[in-house]
């Protein structure tokens, strides 16, 4: 019995150990299936998207999404306290350590409560001195625990700040985006946002900005997978939705639009593509992504192209008219379409469309086409003649006060 506990308390302390090293410390993806943050996940995620698709409306589904990431970071620090006090209990169990108990247990189960007793006081250093150690291994051991504990604590407020750094630079992106590809933004409406003199110039500049962007989602997000759980303020955005708009976008410069932003939007391909791809691994999609290679989603129907094509002739960019342009951009979506419909479905995330949805009469109009409105002519014209009566009444009613009668 004593052998058992300190064998199995010695590897499920290093179990835990291991796992807050590589969630933590290590900056690199972490490996291997049977780890606790992995297994965490797993048991608390899917419960979590059965309770959430029980709600009715899209808002409180979303609401209650946005709560799992924080507080999943909270249960999981949890986990692993209530992990190392229990290792450490076995550990004194099998070791028989010698320890001083008013209680006197008697049984082994007796045992194990005074062991994880102490355990617990030593962690979190509360030292209440009840139960003392009697010997030099019991020394040694409540030594040892209150140093990990320290580190322990020591860790965790380190990590939550990095943790949100990472957050708050992921999502300033996101939403300087909605003023450039709308809410929910879409391929069509980034580029005809960008229908200006030096519009191309700007085009590339966003997308070497999004370049440096998914390079820092490769460095924060592999190394930190649980921000993938965490939501965007708003509900018509999302980190997923907006990589996989500047995506379609580099997809249609490669092969549809003709003009100067082709070589950066392949560099801004490459590294997002690289995103999606190892986010995928990390959360071991591999057979969904096959799944969805083998079936694809339309996301984009010929109709929907053809009427993405006239956008963007309206707005005048000059579009490539080979035979295989269709094609060409059929064979480039493949590349990370699958990727990203099967972190959406994992996620709960929705995807972006290909062009903006029609008008709603129901909904505010957009913040950026109000602000854009009024650089027209007919908008200043308004504007001047609201001035005008304005100032006419204004006029009026002190010359009714200068002369009242």
């Amino acid at each position: 019995m004593h052998v058992t506990a300190l064998l199995a308390g010695s590897f499920l302390l290093l179990f835990v150990l291991l796992d807050a090293f590589q969630t933590i410390i290590l900056p690199r993806r972490p490996v291997g299936r049977l780890r606790i943050t992995r297994l965490f996940f797993l048991v608390t995620w899917y419960p979590w998207t059965l309770l959430a698709g029980r709600l009715p409306a899209r808002r409180s589904r979303e609401q209650f999404y946005s709560i799992y990431g924080p507080l999943a970071l909270l249960l999981l620090f949890i986990c692993w306290a209530l992990l190392i006090v229990l290792a450490y209990g076995l550990i004194f169990m099998g070791l028989k350590a010698s320890l001083v108990d008013p209680t006197h247990p008697r049984s082994w189960l007796d045992l194990l409560h005074s062991c994880l007793y102490v355990s617990g006081t030593t962690l979190f250093t509360l030292g209440l001195g009840d139960v003392q150690p009697n010997g030099n291994i019991a020394r040694s051991l409540i030594v040892m625990e209150a140093g990990t504990g320290l580190g322990f604590v020591a860790l965790v407020i380190g990590y939550v700040p990095v943790l949100y750094n990472a957050f708050s630079n992921r999502e300033i992106s996101v939403a300087l985006l909605d003023a450039r590809a709308g809410s929910p933004p879409t391929a069509g409406e980034l580029l005809t946002r960008h229908n200006f003199s030096g519009g191309h110039e700007a085009l590339s500049a966003l997308l070497s900005e999004w370049e440096r962007w998914a390079a820092g989602m490769l460095e924060t997000h592999i190394s930190y997978p649980i921000l993938c759980y965490y939501r965007s303020q708003h509900d018509n955005q999302s980190w997923l939705s907006a990589i996989t708009a500047i995506l379609d976008t580099c997809s249609l410069l490669i092969t549809t639009v003709e003009g100067p932003s082709t070589r950066q939007a392949q560099l801004t391909f490459a590294v997002a593509r690289h995103v999606l791809v190892d986010l995928g691994h990390v959360f071991h999609r591999e057979t969904k992504e096959q799944k969805y290679r083998e079936n694809p989603a339309s996301r984009l129907s010929d109709q929907e192209f053809g009427e993405l094509c006239q956008l963007l002739g309206e707005s005048g960019f000059s579009l490539c008219s080979s035979a295989d342009t269709r094609s060409r951009l059929s064979a480039i979506r493949k590349l990370y379409e699958p990727h990203a419909q099967s972190l959406a479905d994992y996620l709960h995330l929705d995807l972006p469309q290909w062009t903006p949805p029609p008008p709603d009469p129901n909904k505010k109009p957009d913040g950026w086409k109000t602000v854009a409105g009024l650089r027209s002519p007919n908008a200043a014209a308004d504007r001047l003649k609201v001035h005008v009566s304005l100032r006419s009444t204004a006029s009026q009613l002190s010359d009714e006060e200068n002369h009242p009668f």
